[in-house]
């Protein structure tokens, strides 16, 4: 197997890219080539799929309640040392939800993102991710597979300075999968267009706002087709007026059906486009639920003492969610959304 040079993965801090072509077009690997739909972008002859409301999201939401765990974390310890930085962390995430981690600085949220990545591996546990077990990877050809399903969203933006915003998003896609030129460059315009920033496509990295090259790293996530996308504090090297135009495109990306894991402070923006919420404390999980229960009327005190001081007046109740469509403008089905395998 011969290594080239390094590349982000789906926004992954620079990891070895392998150029042998089994590794993107064996069988039950070539998810991507064969031609995943980019989420919120419409296919030829499938106009109207980029239409999608909230009420979609909460139908998708409803329906995954059954569905096995897209991801799923059961009894992860990890320790650096004699630090013990994860103590038993349980977490499921279904297809189609938005989660988000929760918790004081140092309580193991990022490490946990860390870990679904395979970027570290715990010392006791099992991870799963669409049934394959993270745990057990070992090479770094089952880790680069691994990275082209999830997508990864760092607090950095991690842009290659040299190339331009469109190049950024084009040479993974091109140089990892092996998707052509052609298919790499429409998709990634789309995705441009979707975060706002089509109008940006020449520019570099280095003339563009922090929010800006976080948008791009959004983007350049997606146009690997992911189907699971992590935010790990996206918007804590931001400046208060450009926080907003992130947590727009995120929120645009959850009323697609995107499944989302997302660490973050913002709790406001939590509360909203979050179906469940788990907080964290020391590496453990002290409380998880509905977004509506946590923040509306978290069980436990500490939940509720953490909250208080982060939202300043309180948790809040969500907002009740919205009417059903009627069905002369009923959206269409959430499956013909989904990122399937």
């Amino acid at each position: 197997m011969k290594i080239t040079e390094t590349l982000p993965l789906s926004g992954f801090a620079a990891s070895p890219v392998c150029t042998a072509p089994s590794l993107a077009s064996r069988e039950g690997d070539d998810t991507f080539a064969a031609g995943r739909p980019l989420l919120g972008v419409p296919e030829s002859g499938s106009a109207g799929t980029h239409h999608v409301t909230q009420a979609v999201h909460s139908a998708a939401s409803a329906e995954s309640g059954t569905a096995p765990a897209l991801v799923h974390l059961q009894d992860v310890h990890l320790s650096f040392g004699d630090n013990q930085v994860l103590k038993g962390i349980d977490v499921q995430v279904r297809r189609g939800e938005a989660v988000t981690i929760i918790g004081p600085s140092g309580s193991g949220k990022s490490t946990i993102l860390r870990c679904i990545t395979g970027l570290l591996r715990p010392q006791r546990g099992a991870i799963s991710v669409a049934g394959t077990r993270v745990d057990q990877l070992r090479t770094e050809a089952e880790l680069i597979a691994l990275r082209k399903r999830v997508g990864f969203v760092f607090q950095q933006y991690n842009l290659f300075p040299h190339l331009s915003v469109l190049e950024n998003l084009v040479i993974a896609p091109t140089r990892v999968v092996g998707r052509d030129r052609a298919t790499a460059e429409r998709e990634a315009r789309a995705l441009l267009q979707k975060v706002r920033l089509d109008h940006k496509e020449s520019a570099y990295p280095g003339e563009l706002s922090g929010g800006q090259q976080q948008r791009v790293a959004i983007a350049r996530a997606l146009a690997m087709r992911p189907e699971l996308i992590l935010f790990d504090e996206v918007t804590s090297a931001l400046d208060p007026e450009t926080v907003g135009e992130v947590l727009t495109v995120i929120r645009d990306l959850v009323r697609d059906g995107m499944t989302c894991v997302l660490v973050t402070h913002e709790m406001r923006f939590a509360e909203e486009v979050s179906d469940q919420v788990y907080f964290t404390e020391a590496g453990r999980i002290v409380e998880h639920g509905p977004a509506a229960q946590i923040f509306g009327s978290p069980r436990s005190e500490r939940t509720r003492e953490f909250l208080q001081r982060a939202l300043g007046d309180g948790a809040r109740s969500r907002p009740a969610p919205a009417a059903p469509a009627t069905p002369a403008t009923a959206p269409l089905p959430f499956n013909s959304l989904r990122f399937a395998l």
